[in-house]
């Protein structure tokens, strides 16, 4: 089960799907940033939409796990499957993690309403990915969104 979430993740994250250089400045224009990004995939619809189920999200609490990571995720009426987008901010930002710490690594993940399930798994997939604070740190460090994937084939062997 775990390697079938593993591959799941893996075939989630593309190339196109990667950004290394955000540039947000604060957790709202992160967001937005982000939310961009994803629609860029055009599996979803409404963008302004997106945004405000990942706004509402964060209020009931911050999905910035600690270690540098976030993991926003929202769950979408119009979403065409599933989009995971991996954004890196060099700084790091006041995401408010749970740690206080800056976070620099953001995992966002759009899925469609009804995949509540596979929704679920694939956040407990990344959750288990940035548990390893070793591949953390490689990811923060990356040279290129090769050298990403490469770290998170990787760890699926």
């Amino acid at each position: 089960m775990m390697e079938r979430n593993a591959l799941q993740l893996a075939s989630l994250l593309k190339e196109k799907y990667i950004n290394l250089t955000l540039k947000g400045h604060n957790k709202k224009k992160l967001l937005e940033e982000l939310v961009g990004f994803v629609a860029q995939s055009g599996k979803i619809k409404d963008e302004k939409a997106i945004l405000r189920e990942i706004v509402k999200r964060e209020k009931l609490g911050s999905t910035g796990i600690g270690y540098g990571v976030a993991i926003p995720h929202a769950k979408a009426q119009k979403a065409q499957g599933f989009v995971l987008v991996l954004g890196r901010h060099d700084e790091g930002i006041d995401f408010g993690a749970l740690d206080g710490a800056k976070t620099h690594l953001f995992f966002m993940l759009v899925s469609p309403k009804e995949e509540v399930g596979s929704h679920l798994k694939i956040l407990a997939e990344i959750s288990r990915l940035v548990k390893d604070k070793f591949i953390v740190e490689r990811l923060k460090k990356a040279r290129d969104k090769k050298e990403i994937l490469r770290i998170i084939s990787a760890y699926q062997s």
